[in-house]
């Protein structure tokens, strides 16, 4: 009998874990919803009488900053979704790991928790010290050769019965077709986020794949660049000027995210930046691309980094897709691009950390910048006033 009562080789009991399969492969599958299959699928191995008390699917994905994302689901919580960042797989966390085989190797992996020795995997022991007694993971192979892994962990004193593992490793295909196209989705979804921005990852999803598929907005528009970068290129080797890049845009594109903003563009050494105005207005977005601003210099000195400029302006720009029939580019265009653009220079020049146009400057309060005189910009008519801003007091 299984711990729900049921015969495990009854007809009724057979005919259930078919319907179980058949609800994998047509209604989970066309849901596009990674909990709700997850969900779907806990809940009715529980109500076949599987001792079910931890459903884990891990899923690779096509990002550089990501290694995997996955759902978890427990009876006392509903089902929720997590990320694990690529440097996890680095760690004694993954290394050796009953996931890790699994991908590896493509095959089952069944290990008791009441009869670990000192030679089994950390997680192991640590689902064993939270009162499971029984682990089960599961190879969820894709179309593509990539294989997944799924982890089943019961409390159940006797563990799981051999028609409860039969049932499980029978449903390893159906789970497969449930999950692929969901995960390609988000794998995708996830590289244009990381190429793109979300924003713009999101518009080309909902369908903006088109040359001249543009939008007009308004937006604050941030341009950084490092000070030096040419004698740094040449005097570094290549791997240290990496590691140094790496570093610089890592703490602006985090700065930039954490105050809602959205990177559009790496130019060299250049970051491309946008906070378009919405509710709040231009002073809203004005004060977050401030705020971005200055975190992200603290960043880089509290790590040591070469110093960067940063040049502001605000105003309409053009959103969208541009460039040859067969070639396009997400990015932002229009004459506060160029404006920026010309601001940045005046920064290198002028000895300034951070400056800004006096469309820009007129939403912050005074106290926050301070002129630095009128230039002539390149491409631009007459003379501009331009600001140093304080961004340690915005």
């Amino acid at each position: 009998m299984t711990p729900g009562g049921r015969t495990a080789a009854s007809s009724d009991w057979t005919r259930e874990a078919e319907e179980l399969a058949a609800w994998l492969i047509g209604p989970a599958r066309l849901s596009g919803d990674a909990i709700a299959v997850t969900s779907g699928l806990a809940q009715r191995l529980t109500a076949l009488g599987v001792p079910l008390h931890r459903l884990r699917i891990a899923m690779r994905v096509n990002n550089p900053l990501l290694s995997a994302w996955g759902t978890n689901w427990t009876p006392e919580t509903a089902a929720e979704i997590y990320t694990f960042s690529r440097t996890l797989l680095d760690t004694s966390t993954y290394l050796g790991s009953p996931v890790q085989h699994v991908i590896g190797t493509g095959t089952w992996f069944r290990r008791r928790l009441d009869r670990l020795g000192p030679e089994d995997h950390t997680i192991l022991h640590e689902l064993a010290s939270a009162g499971f007694t029984d682990y089960l993971a599961v190879p969820v192979a894709f179309g593509d050769g990539i294989v997944q892994a799924a982890t089943f962990a019961t409390r159940h004193d006797s563990g799981f019965a051999e028609s409860h593992i039969a049932l499980i490793k029978g449903l390893a295909v159906p789970l497969s077709a449930a999950l692929e196209a969901i995960a390609m989705r988000r794998s995708t979804a996830s590289l244009l986020a990381a190429f793109l921005g979300e924003e713009p990852a999101a518009r080309v999803q909902a369908g903006a794949i088109h040359r001249g598929d543009i939008v007009e907005t308004e937006a604050a528009v941030l341009l950084t660049d490092l000070r030096g970068f040419t004698p740094l290129s040449l005097t570094s080797p290549p791997s240290q000027l990496l590691t140094t890049l790496g570093h610089y845009f890592e703490g602006v594109v985090d700065a930039v995210r954490a105050e809602g903003g959205d990177v559009l563009k790496f130019l060299g050494d250049g970051v491309l930046s946008i906070f378009r105005v919405g509710e709040g207005g231009r002073m809203a977005a004005c004060a977050a691309a401030v705020r971005a601003v200055s975190r992200a210099v603290a960043t880089s000195r509290a790590n040591d980094l070469p110093p960067f400029v940063a040049a502001l302006h605000m105003g309409p720009v053009m959103y969208g897709n541009i460039g040859s029939l067969d070639r396009l580019d997400f990015t932002v265009v229009g004459p506060t691009v160029n404006m920026v653009s010309r601001l940045e220079g005046i920064a290198k020049a002028s000895g300034e950390t951070v400056v800004c146009s006096g469309t820009f400057a007129s939403t912050l309060p005074h106290a926050v910048t301070r002129t630095i005189g009128w230039f002539e910009l390149k491409g631009l008519e007459g003379k501009h006033e331009v600001f140093a801003v304080v961004a340690e007091r915005a």
